[in-house]
């Protein structure tokens, strides 16, 4: 939960400021959410509980910044960025920590224990997945200048460059989804059914983080775009 409201903190500075706090705590969900797994893969249960429990406090977090932009962005902005892709942008963001608690919330739930033969190769891919979000933190932290500098000079290099990041990062976790889903795919016939439908479901969420992270990277082209 936040102690103080984010919005009246940041809003002196820049309108993009809480879109900005609220990128930061998506990503952060998401790195608890890998060390999270890292405790799932070891079977550590207790210390996956308490990981888990801070993906939902971050993810909280989360939705309190977002309700807070929600009731205080301005209708009118003197900016050369509208109000409703601001909007737009931060509902894509909010996409990151949600997931993250629907992938902790099921992993814990249902005590998933992930089969010896797939540990490698999802390691592997939960580091592509949410390393994206890194990047596109990264990105958004160049918009407030990007705006006052109208749109113009290094900063639009920086963000085309850090987008085009992502989307080698977004390409580089499909194909390690397909990996880790041929590897499933081979050894689903010696497992219980039920686990290997949730263990689908959980790799493609993971995915998911990084398909999110890199539509945050699209829009702020589209932001430059326009």
């Amino acid at each position: 939960m936040v102690g103080e409201p984010i919005f009246p903190r940041l809003f002196g500075r820049s309108p993009i400021a809480p879109i900005q706090e609220h990128m930061k705590i998506a990503s952060k969900t998401a790195g608890e959410l890998l060390l999270f797994l890292e405790a799932v893969l070891e079977e550590d249960w207790d210390k996956a509980k308490q990981l888990a429990d801070r993906v939902v406090s971050l993810e909280q977090e989360a939705d309190d910044i977002k309700r807070e932009i929600r009731q205080n962005l301005p209708r009118s902005l003197f900016m050369p960025v509208s109000r409703s892709d601001l909007l737009e942008l931060l509902h894509m963001q909010d996409k990151i920590p949600n997931v993250s608690k629907d992938i902790a919330g099921l992993t814990f739930g249902r005590r998933m224990v992930i089969p010896d033969e797939l540990k490698p190769s999802l390691r592997q891919y939960i580091d592509y997945a949410i390393g994206a979000t890194n990047l596109a933190v990264r990105a958004l932290s160049e918009l407030d200048e990007l705006i006052e500098t109208g749109f113009s000079g290094r900063e639009v290099e920086i963000i085309t460059d850090m987008v085009k990041r992502l989307d080698g990062a977004e390409h580089d976790t499909d194909l390690q989804q397909i990996e880790v889903r041929n590897r499933l795919f081979a050894i689903e016939k010696d497992l219980n059914p039920i686990d290997v439908m949730f263990l689908y479901r959980i790799i493609d969420w993971i995915g998911d983080i990084a398909d999110y992270s890199q539509t945050v990277g699209n829009r702020l082209l589209y932001l430059i775009a326009k």
